[in-house]
C-alpha cells in the first residue's frame, strides 16, 4: 500500500542536462532535488554512481551515494538507505575526506529521524557537529545544531532542545542560506508554547522555505500552522483546513506518500472538529486506502470515520471501524512491547532481565484490557447516541478523553513498578553482593596484618589500604540506601525520610500528626519526591535551611520542602526531566504537586496524595 502514487501526482519538470553529461552537473542536479523532488533525486544519484565507478572518482562516488542514501530515506526504503550511506560513509573514511564524512553522518542522522529513532539520530549528528566546527563550516553547523535540537524536541527534553536550537538561531543571522534560516524558525515555533508566537515563526519558515524552493520544508511549515490553528488557544479551524489543504498540494508535488497520508489525516481531525462529518469520512477514507497499516495515524483515521458515521447516522459502517480501531490498538500494544521486551532482553541478564520482562507482560495485559474496554464503552456510546440523540455527541468524546487519560495512567503505574523492581535487585545486589565481597577482602586483608611482618612504612600504605576499603564499604551501602532504603522497606515513610533528613545538616524533619503506615508504593513515591527536591534544593538554591514536613490525616498526605535559599520564577525558569518525573509519578496516583517561588525568598514546594 504504501507504494500507491496519489493519483493528482504532479511531477516537476525534469532541467535539461548539457549534451556532455558530468560528475559536476549531475551533482548539481541532486542537489537541486535534494527536499524537492524525490524521484528526480533518485534518477540522478543513479547515474552519478554509475558514471563516478566509470570514471573512477571514488569522491564523488561518495558524493553520489550519499544522495541515494536520502532518497530512498524519503522513500521510507530504509534498509537500502542504510546500504548507500554506510558505503557513503567507507569512502570518505578511507580519503579521509572529513567534509565527506560530516556530510555522510548527518544523512544518517536525517534518516534515522524519518524513522523516528531519535537515539541514533543525535548520535550521529554530534559526531558531524565538530567536524563542521573544525571546517568552520557556519551553514552545517547551523543545520546540526537544529537537528540535535529537533531530536530532543520529539523526545520531550525541551531544556535540551531550546539550547541547542538557540545556538542555531545566534548563528543564523550570518548566513545567507534561506532554507536554514527556515529550519530554525520551524524549530522555534515547534518549541514555543505561545500559540500566536508560534505562528509567527512559522509564516517566517513558510516565507525563508518558497525563498530556498525546499518543499519539505514548505510543506513541514504548512503542517504546523494547521496544527497551531487547531490547537485549543486558537481553534481557527477554516485557517487550519487552509494550510492542511496547502500541506496536501505540497505533497502531490513532491510524491511523498508519506507526507499525502499525513495531510489527509490531518485534515480528518480539522473536518471532524469543524462538524463536517461527511467530509471527514471522505478524506479518512481516501487516507486509510493509501495506508491502513500505519499503527498511529491510522488510529486516528479508524476513530474519525467510527465517529463520522456515528453522526451520520451510519450504524453499520460506525462498527466496522469501531472494530479495526480495536485491532489497530491491540496491534500497537503488541508492537510497542515488542520493542521493550526486545530492548530489556539486551540491556538486562539473568534474574534482571526476567523481572521486567515478567513487568512488560503485565503491562501488555494491562493494555488488552484496558482496548477491550475503549471497544466496550465506544459501542456503548453509540447505542446511546442512536435511542437518544445527536445532541450527545460531547459525551462520546469526552469518555475517549476519559479512556485515554486512564490509558496514560496505567502505563505510569507500570512504569513506576518495573522502576521499583530493578531499584530494590541493585540495592540488593549492592549491598549483599559487592558490599559482602568488600568485607570478606578486609578481613582477609586483616589476618594477613597480624601474620605478617611489616615495616613502618609498609605498615602505613597497608592500614591507608584498609582505610579506603572501609570508606569503600561505607559509600557503597549509602549508595545502596538511596536507591531501594531499607528503612523505607521495613519501617516505612516516617523512619526513612527522618533518617534521610539526619544525614543531612542543614535539613529539618517536622511531623506533625501521629504517623502509620501507608501503601508501600505510595510511600516510595512520597520518599522519590522528597528526596529529588531536596536535591534540587542543595544542589541549586543556595539555602542554609532546608525544612521538610509530613502531615498524614485519614484521607490525604501532605508533604512539603521548604527552603529559605535564592529562589526562581516559575513563570521563566523551564522544569527539568526530575521534576517532570515527579508529575509523572504523582498523576499515576491522583497526586499533585505545586511549587511557590520568587526570586531572593526562597522556594516551597507542596505534594498531596489521597491515601
Amino acid at each position: 500500500m504504501k507504494k500507491i502514487v496519489c493519483l493528482l501526482l504532479f511531477v516537476l519538470p525534469l532541467p535539461a542536462l548539457p549534451a556532455q553529461i558530468t560528475l559536476d552537473s549531475l551533482e548539481r542536479m541532486c542537489a537541486v532535488y535534494k527536499g524537492v523532488n524525490i524521484d528526480s533525486l533518485h534518477i540522478y544519484s543513479g547515474k552519478g554512481i554509475l558514471l563516478a565507478r566509470e570514471e573512477k572518482d571514488e569522491a564523488m562516488l561518495a558524493t553520489f551515494y550519499r544522495y541515494a542514501g536520502i532518497a530512498y530515506f524519503q522513500k521510507q526504503e530504509y534498509d537500502t538507505s542504510s546500504f548507500y550511506l554506510d558505503k557513503a560513509l567507507e569512502l570518505a573514511v578511507k580519503l579521509k575526506d572529513r567534509s565527506r564524512e560530516a556530510d555522510t553522518y548527518l544523512a544518517t542522522g536525517y534518516m534515522y529521524g524519518s524513522r523516528s529513532d531519535m537515539e541514533p539520530l543525535i548520535a550521529y549528528m554530534l559526531k558531524a557537529l565538530p567536524v563542521y566546527e573544525e571546517l568552520n563550516d557556519n551553514d552545517k553547523v547551523i543545520e546540526t545544531l537544529t537537528g540535535i535540537g529537533s531530536a530532543y524536541r520529539r523526545t520531550g527534553n525541551e531544556e535540551m532542545a531550546v539550547r541547542y536550537v538557540n545556538k542555531a538561531k545566534d548563528r543564523v543571522d550570518e548566513s545567507t542560506n534561506n532554507f536554514l534560516k527556515g529550519l530554525t524558525y520551524f524549530e522555534l515555533g515547534a518549541l514555543e508554547p505561545d500559540m500566536n508566537k508560534s505562528v509567527e515563526y512559522e509564516l517566517k519558515t513558510v516565507e525563508y522555505a518558497r525563498a530556498s524552493d525546499n518543499k519539505v520544508l514548505e510543506n513541514l511549515g504548512n503542517q504546523a500552522l494547521a496544527y497551531a490553528y487547531l490547537s485549543d488557544e486558537l481553534q481557527n479551524y477554516e485557517k487550519a483546513l487552509l494550510y492542511a489543504r496547502e500541506c496536501y498540494r505540497i505533497a502531490c508535488e513532491q510524491g511523498s506518500t508519506s507526507y499525502i497520508y499525513s495531510a489527509l489525516t490531518m485534515m480528518s481531525t480539522i473536518y471532524y472538529r469543524m462538524g463536517d462529518y461527511k467530509e471527514c469520512e471522505n478524506v479518512s477514507l481516501q487516507a486509510w486506502a493509501m495506508d491502513s497499516t500505519n499503527l498511529v495515524e491510522a488510529l486516528d483515521l479508524a476513530r474519525n470515520i467510527s465517529l463520522a458515521n456515528i453522526y451520520l447516522g451510519n450504524e453499520e459502517k460506525a462498527a466496522i471501524f469501531l472494530n479495526k480501531y480495536e485491532e489497530l490498538t491491540n496491534k500497537y500494544t503488541a508492537e510497542s512491547y515488542r520493542e521493550k521486551t526486545v530492548e530489556m532482553e539486551a540491556r538486562y541478564e539473568s534474574e534482571k532481565k526476567e523481572m521486567r520482562i515478567a513487568t512488560l507482560e503485565r503491562e501488555r495485559t494491562l493494555y488488552a484490557g484496558l482496548g477491550a474496554a475503549i471497544v466496550i464503552a465506544l459501542l456503548s456510546v453509540i447505542g446511546f447516541l442512536f435511542y437518544r440523540h445527536r445532541s450527545k455527541r460531547k459525551m462520546a468524546e469526552q469518555q475517549i478523553k476519559q479512556l485515554e487519560q486512564e490509558k496514560e495512567l496505567v502505563a505510569a503505574r507500570s512504569a513506576l513498578d518495573a522502576e521499583k523492581a530493578e531499584r530494590e535487585i541493585i540495592a540488593r545486589d549492592l549491598h549483599d553482593g559487592v558490599g559482602a565481597m568488600l568485607s570478606v577482602v578486609k578481613n582477609n586483608m586483616n589476618v594477613i596484618k597480624s601474620y605478617s611482618v611489616i615495616e613502618n612504612k609498609e605498615a602505613e600504605y597497608f592500614n591507608k589500604v584498609l582505610d579506603g576499603l572501609d570508606k569503600s564499604i561505607v559509600e557503597l551501602r549509602r549508595v545502596a540506601h538511596h536507591i531501594m532504603p531499607a528503612v523505607l522497606m521495613e519501617e516505612g515513610l516516617f523512619a526513612a525520610l527522618d533518617d534521610f533528613c539526619r544525614s543531612i545538616p542543614k535539613a529539618e524533619f517536622h511531623f506533625t500528626k501521629p504517623y502509620h503506615r501507608i501503601d508501600p508504593e505510595k510511600e516510595l513515591v512520597l520518599y522519590r519526591c522528597a528526596y529529588e527536591l531536596m536535591n534540587n534544593a542543595l544542589k541549586h538554591s543556595g539555602a542554609s535551611r532546608i525544612e521538610v514536613h509530613l502531615n498524614v490525616d485519614e484521607e490525604t498526605v501532605y508533604l512539603s520542602v521548604v527552603d529559605n535559599g535564592e529562589g526562581f520564577d516559575p513563570q521563566t525558569v523551564s522544569q527539568g526531566m526530575g521534576i517532570k518525573n515527579l508529575y509523572t509519578r504523582l498523576a499515576a496516583f491522583d497526586g499533585r504537586m505545586e511549587i511557590y517561588s520568587e526570586p531572593g525568598k526562597g522556594t516551597e514546594v507542596n505534594v498531596e496524595l489521597k491515601l
